[in-house]
């Protein structure tokens, strides 16, 4: 029995010294220095790095230096950013950096010269920690007199550029000439993160938001390319003008917002398309020229009145192209001579931006145009043609019918008087002014069957019927013909007859009479009993 409890005390004697040697093992490697490049005089000078995973366990002070001049170049905020720092700062001087850490493991210590064969960074794997010291490729430790003014100047200036950059409310990259991003400011990483948003640290290089290869060329007077970005989150598209700038070797990168320029443009175009589909079906041709005197718009009946090709339109021609165009197609009045015709056309131009620009063209075809020039905002001018040709050829009959009229009428021996339903004098013949020894149509004034009958009664010899022909002008209804003699103070007896006409007017004719002299003492009648 005592040799049982013998052993087992043994064997738990032997447990907990191999458990007490494993704690202190434990308290040995987690107290183990974490910053030994501090305490080694050999490196204190010197640019050393030493990194555990993607953290910074230790670097020297110069290392430090570096690390704070490079400011924050892609890690999230709150992120263990020292390897995103570092490989911000060295991944564009030495090819393939993101990998020598992984090469140093397999292969041993790496030694790479920058591209520049400045700079030597040597790379090994220590106690299962990176260990990175950059030197110069020389190999010269002696240290040279440094300027603190100057190079406290220079971090000065450092700093406002930074600020610059990191601020820009643009997105700006650098790229050397294998198309690698060796820098971007503060709104590329923020809208790369937005595009990945799954890591929690932020990778260098950053992912690329443009290719400027696949951008299309850039339109029309502008300088940049555009360029559209879709961001899945927010399922939107935002809109960039692309500009570059060729440096001795790299090509600097600018991408400016543009989303409201696009919006407005797209607001434009809709505009301009429900404009031009209502002006599409508008029988006047219409042509607007921008300030610059081009052709911004047009409808179709502008090609069918103009008889300009479609293509010649749309390619924006000049006010003068456009005239010199009409002209050729003998779309309008043949001038006299070239030079008459370019500074009336010039003074068009002036007419119409003051808006008092309106002419009827007669031409060479047989046809009439009504052309009127009118001002629009932003300094555009605007142009109508208007086919008259229907409108002035029925002025031109109705004008004929009533000469046709006027000479039937002057070709009667009666003389004749029309009056309107408001008493007013609007036709007579020439027997008329013969008579009354007045002509109406010399007079630009209206004359009233009140001033006609005063004048008639002031030749002749007293009579009501005068009167009796102003209550039958006012009066209305149903109206009949009816005559009565009057006599002239000069002997002559005259036949007055009178009668309705339509839309209330009213005939009067006076012809010599055949029956005994008008007696004087007669009285209005009735109109109704009139015959």
């Amino acid at each position: 029995m005592s040799d049982t409890i013998l052993a087992l005390a043994l064997v738990l004697a032997a447990f907990l010294t191999a458990l007490a040697a494993l704690i202190a093992f434990a308290l040995l490697w987690r107290g183990r220095d974490r910053q030994p490049l501090r305490r080694d005089p050999a490196v204190r000078d010197g640019v050393v790095f030493l990194f555990e995973d993607e953290n910074l366990v230790d670097c020297t002070e110069a290392a430090g230096h570096i690390l704070t001049a490079a400011g924050d170049t892609g890690a999230k905020e709150g992120a263990e950013d020292g390897w995103t720092r570092l490989s911000a700062i060295l991944g564009p001087r030495f090819e393939g950096f993101a990998d020598l850490p992984r090469k140093a493991l397999e292969e041993g210590p790496v030694r790479v010269k920058s591209l520049d064969e400045t700079s030597l960074l040597r790379v090994e794997v220590v106690n299962g920690m990176v260990r990175l010291e950059l030197s110069d490729a020389q190999g010269s430790t002696a240290s040279a007199p440094v300027d603190h003014h100057a190079v406290a100047a220079m971090r000065k200036e450092l700093a406002i550029h930074r600020d610059i950059a990191e601020h820009a409310p643009f997105v700006s990259w650098r790229e050397n000439r294998r198309g690698e991003i060796i820098w971007a400011n503060r709104a590329y990483l923020d809208l790369a993160e937005i595009l990945d948003g799954t890591s929690a640290i932020a990778s260098w290089p950053p992912a690329r938001l443009f290719d400027p290869s696949q951008a299309p060329a850039a339109a029309p007077g502008t300088e940049g390319q555009r360029v559209r970005l879709r961001l899945p989150e927010e399922d939107v598209e935002k809109w960039f003008e692309l500009h570059r700038a060729e440096l001795e070797e790299d090509t600097l990168f600018t991408a400016v917002p543009i989303d409201e320029l696009v919006r407005a443009e797209a607001s434009l175009s809709e505009f301009v398309t429900t404009l031009t589909g209502t002006f599409a079906h508008l029988p006047i041709g219409l042509a607007i020229f921008d300030k610059a005197r081009r052709l911004s718009l047009f409808n179709p009946a502008l090609t069918d009145l103009t008889m300009l090709p479609a293509d010649f339109l749309c390619a924006q021609p000049t006010l003068f192209a456009f005239l010199d165009r009409l002209r050729d197609k003998r779309m309008m009045p043949e001038p006299e001579d070239y030079k008459g015709w370019r500074q009336a056309m010039s003074e068009l131009e002036e007419k119409a931006v003051n808006g008092t620009y309106m002419e009827t063209w007669f031409l060479p075809t047989g046809q009439t145009y009504r052309v009127t020039g009118q001002p629009h905002p932003g300094g555009a001018l605007a142009l109508l043609f208007e086919d008259i040709s229907s409108e002035m050829s029925l002025s031109h009959r109705f004008r004929a019918e009533l000469e046709m009229g006027q000479a039937v009428l002057d070709g009667l021996e009666e003389a004749v008087a029309v009056f309107t339903a408001g008493g007013i004098l609007s036709m007579s013949n020439r027997a008329f002014a013969e008579l009354w020894d007045t002509d109406p149509s010399s007079t630009l004034s209206e004359i009233t069957v009140s001033e006609a009958t005063f004048a008639w009664g002031s030749k002749c010899n007293p009579t009501p019927v005068w009167r009796q022909l102003r209550t039958f002008i006012s009066e209305g209804g149903e109206r009949r013909k009816w005559s009565a003699p009057v006599t002239m103070k000069d002997g002559r007896v005259i036949d007055c007859t009178f009668t309705p006409m339509v839309q209330g007017a009213t005939m009067v004719t006076f012809s010599p009479a055949i029956t005994a002299p008008a007696r004087t003492d007669l009285e209005p009648v009735p109109a109704q009993a009139m015959t």
